[in-house]
């Protein structure tokens, strides 16, 4: 059962929802499961909220820069927004996942709104066991394979990596590559 795993997708994608019901049937039978998530991710406060209402209260907020101290006396973690992890909090993960038989499975984006990688979401991506992906449509029908930042409804493409969304301006939207190209090089305008 000792693996490390990266579930990615990009948002909207039901990657809470999937984890709450992995969390769900692992205890149904009978495994000590917890649920994580970085203190980076505010929206939910202390909980993981999916958007179709599921939300759990998680047994562990994780610091940026610090360790990872959990109970290795579970059978399985699971991880929210994962990518918001540090290279060296991977890398705990992956020790704890083979020296204590732990599963870990971890939620994430691979990238933000810039194309660009996350650190967490970058080293899963080099060190995970498994890699899967949850797909996702853009509204052109197309898979989306990309996150856009949304400022009082219009798209950017600058600004700092991590801005949590249901702020007052601050909202994200998922989208395929040629949207993201048109959108960003203005041949294309954004309708919600």
């Amino acid at each position: 059962m000792a693996k490390l795993i990266f579930r990615y997708s990009t948002m909207n994608s039901g990657k809470t929802t999937n984890l709450l019901q992995v969390a769900h049937n692992y205890e149904e039978r009978g495994f000590i499961v917890k649920i994580a998530k970085s203190e980076i991710d505010t929206k939910a406060e202390d909980r993981v909220s999916s958007r179709i209402g599921l939300k759990r209260k998680v047994d562990y907020l994780l610091p940026p820069q610090k360790n990872i101290s959990i109970d290795l006396k579970i059978n399985v973690l699971l991880i929210d927004e994962a990518q918001f992890l540090n290279k060296e909090q991977i890398d705990q993960l992956y020790e704890i996942s083979k020296l204590y038989n732990i599963l870990i499975i971890c939620y994430g984006l691979r990238t933000d709104f810039r194309m660009q990688g996350f650190e967490g979401a970058s080293r899963l991506l080099e060190i995970a066991d498994e890699i899967e992906e949850l797909k996702s449509i853009c509204s052109c029908g197309k898979k989306a394979t990309f996150n856009i930042r949304l400022f009082n409804g219009k798209p950017v493409f600058e600004g700092e990596q991590i801005s949590i969304d249901n702020q007052e301006k601050i909202k994200y939207d998922t989208v395929c590559g040629e949207c993201f190209l048109k959108l960003q090089k203005g041949k294309k305008d954004y309708h919600d």
